[in-house]
């Protein structure tokens, strides 16, 4: 996989790392960005960046991409990066070999804590859910009229360096709130980009796939773990009544499940670097400690 680029419309945590991991393999990264400061941070890196203005960025870039990555979040009006490119992305249809489009696990809604796979019913409880099972249809429909190879990936809660329970415990952030029964999805940002890579080498597999790591977990179990690695006292554990937390945060605990990633592992073959938040705090720890010790 050399001398190929790949756009990410939304250079965020997930493009970061997925970027990082091809670099290594001889790609080329390009990306937009609202945020002028944020530019040059992608510049800086070796990213070829595309500063987003309300008036649009320019498409040129197509010339030269075999692979598309959409992280941008959806608004009322669809998503805005098929928005903003499909006209110029069914121009160049012949030569893109992989799309992959970021959702959510939340378009599942509340399963009442049981397993959900990739055809498990939609339920969307929220109008951030909504909005993204309707962009995942957008997308679909798109790919399916100019034979694209698109696939989408339906994530849980992602965590990696600079962001995980022991920075949010550094920061006086972390609470233990108490759900009876409740639990969450998550995996590594590394592993993300794993299976994204994976994925790149497979296109044809599936045109939708979970992610996840191998153990959906109380979120109050995450926090304690991280004030272990850290020595410190885990916060008191409240209810999620009595917890100081805003609506948006509240509204992540009207939906329980367990998002099974078997797909994932047969169709790709990942093999997941930190199959549980365990192994995943303990890598972080242990990588900021040599850090600091240089």
């Amino acid at each position: 996989m050399t001398d190929r680029q790949l756009f990410c419309f939304g250079y965020g945590y997930v493009a970061a790392a997925l970027g990082a991991l091809l670099r290594r393999k001889g790609w080329h990264i390009a990306g937009t960005t609202t945020s002028a400061e944020k530019a040059a941070s992608m510049t800086h890196s070796g990213v070829s960046t595309h500063l987003w203005r309300d008036t649009g960025f320019d498409t040129g870039w197509l010339d030269n991409t075999n692979a598309i990555l959409i992280s941008t979040p959806p608004g009322e009006d669809g998503c805005p990066s098929l928005a903003a490119a499909q006209e110029d992305i069914a121009a160049h249809a012949k030569q893109i070999q992989w799309i992959g489009y970021l959702s959510t696990n939340g378009v599942y809604g509340d399963h009442d804590g049981a397993w959900v796979s990739e055809e498990s019913e939609l339920r969307p409880s929220s109008d951030r859910a909504r909005r993204r099972v309707q962009a995942e249809k957008a997308w679909a429909a798109f790919a399916r009229t100019h034979q694209l190879p698109l696939i989408v990936f339906r994530l849980p809660g992602i965590y990696g360096p600079g962001r995980s329970a022991l920075d949010s415990v550094r920061q006086g952030r972390a609470k233990r709130v108490l759900k009876p029964g409740q639990v969450f999805s998550r995996m590594h940002v590394n592993d993300i980009a794993a299976a994204l890579i994976a994925s790149m080498e497979k296109p044809f597999q599936y045109s939708l796939f979970n992610l996840a790591d191998d153990e959906p977990a109380p979120p109050q179990d995450v926090i304690e773990y991280a004030c272990m690695l850290l020595g410190v006292a885990p916060p008191p554990l409240v209810s999620l009544d009595d917890a100081s937390m805003s609506d948006m945060a509240k509204s992540f605990y009207a939906d329980n499940k367990r998002v099974l990633n078997k797909r994932m592992k047969d169709a790709l073959g990942v093999t997941l670097a930190y199959p549980t938040y365990r192994e995943g705090l303990n890598a972080i720890f242990a990588a900021e400690n040599n850090t600091k010790e240089r």
